[in-house]
């Protein structure tokens, strides 16, 4: 090994002089392209600054939010259901507008009401609105709730 140091000794030493002076030229040409340009550099860092906020912020600005809303629920047991017959006579709803309300709560769409009670669907149509009216409700979802909540379907 002593033997290959003494005799590439002088390659050996250029070559690590050489790149020396080659790593000190590309360090000062940095040092000197910032220097130069120092404003040019910073403007650019502040540009790309600013351009990640503002991607972050667009992105948390455009994000859908997601709201929850609880509700209490009411549910009675079909075992051992009775119909609410003081309700039922102080809203004046007929028999018939109770068997909507029950085919509602089943998930029965107007069609199927209609065809389940022999009725045509304007007839249908009429009992709903009624029974809204009656409810003081703008949705079968509210009907089938207010419904359960005052006893009059299971």
């Amino acid at each position: 090994m002593k033997l290959f140091f003494t005799r590439y000794r002088t390659i050996l030493l250029t070559g690590v002089s050489l790149a020396a002076m080659l790593v000190l030229l590309r360090w000062l040409e940095l040092r000197f392209l910032i220097f130069d340009n120092a404003i040019e550099v910073y403007i650019g860092a502040i540009a790309l600054l600013f351009t990640g906020l503002g991607v972050w912020l667009a992105l948390k600005l455009t994000k859908p939010k997601t709201v929850i809303v609880e509700r209490q629920v009411f549910v009675a047991t079909n075992a051992d259901f009775q119909l609410n017959e003081t309700v039922l006579t102080e809203l004046g709803i007929s028999k018939r507008e109770l068997e909507v309300l029950e085919l509602m709560a089943l998930g029965c769409s107007n069609q199927e009401i209609a065809n389940r009670l022999f009725v045509s669907l304007n007839t249908v149509k009429t009992h709903s609105s009624r029974l809204f009216e009656k409810l003081e409700v703008n949705r079968r979802t509210q009907a089938i709730e207010k419904g359960k909540r005052l006893i009059l379907i299971p």
